[in-house]
C-alpha cells in the first residue's frame, strides 16, 4: 500500500494536473467540463461582460467605466472586498511619493547641500550615512505628519460624507490644477 500510496501523490502533482488546476482558477465553468471527464459534451460560458484588458476575465462589479484610467483590469478581483476610493487614494499618494523620491535622488546626486558637505555622493552610501546621522528620522517624521493630517478627508471620504474624489486635498498653491 505505501507504494500505491506514492505513485498517486506522484499522479496528484503531475505537471498536467497543477497546470489544470491553475486553468481551473480562471475558468471555473470551463473546466469543470473537463476536468470531469465528460469531453463530449459542450462546455458552458458564462456571456457576462468581459474585460477589454483580460478578454477571457469578466468585468469587475465594483469598477465602473466612468473611472479615471477604466480598462477593466482587476484580476485579483480586489474590488470586490476592499473599498475602491480607499485603493485609489493609495495609488494616487504612493505615486505622488515615488515622484518626490526620484527627486531627492536626482537632486543628491547632482547638488550638494553646504550643511550637507560631509555626505556621500552615491545615492546607496547616502541612504547609510543618513541612517547614521539621524537625518532619515526627518523622512519618517514627515511621511507621519502628512499621513495623520490626511486621515480625516480620507475618513469623510470613504463614509460617504462630501463630495470629495480621491488624491483631491484641494491644495493647489501655485494654481497649476
Amino acid at each position: 500500500t505505501r507504494h500505491l500510496s506514492t505513485h498517486l501523490i506522484l499522479l496528484y502533482f503531475h505537471p498536467t494536473n497543477l497546470a489544470m488546476a491553475f486553468v481551473s482558477s480562471f475558468t471555473p465553468t470551463l473546466s469543470r467540463t473537463v476536468l470531469s471527464g465528460n469531453v463530449c459534451s459542450a462546455p458552458r460560458f458564462s456571456m457576462m461582460a468581459k474585460s477589454p484588458s483580460v478578454p477571457f476575465m469578466e468585468v469587475p462589479e465594483a469598477i465602473s467605466e466612468e473611472m479615471p484610467g477604466y480598462v477593466g483590469f482587476d484580476p485579483f478581483n480586489l474590488s470586490s472586498y476592499m473599498n475602491v476610493k480607499w485603493m485609489q487614494e493609495a495609488e494616487i499618494k504612493h505615486g505622488r511619493v515615488c515622484m518626490l523620491a526620484i527627486l531627492g535622488l536626482v537632486v543628491a546626486e547632482l547638488y550638494t547641500f553646504p550643511f550637507y558637505s560631509g555626505a556621500p555622493h552615491l545615492a546607496i552610501n547616502r541612504h547609510d550615512w543618513g541612517v547614521e546621522n539621524g537625518s532619515m528620522k526627518q523622512i519618517l517624521l514627515w511621511c507621519s505628519f502628512f499621513e495623520i493630517m490626511t486621515m480625516p478627508a480620507l475618513v469623510q471620504m470613504l463614509n460617504g460624507q462630501g463630495d470629495r474624489v480621491p488624491g483631491d486635498f484641494c491644495f493647489d498653491p501655485l494654481g497649476l490644477g
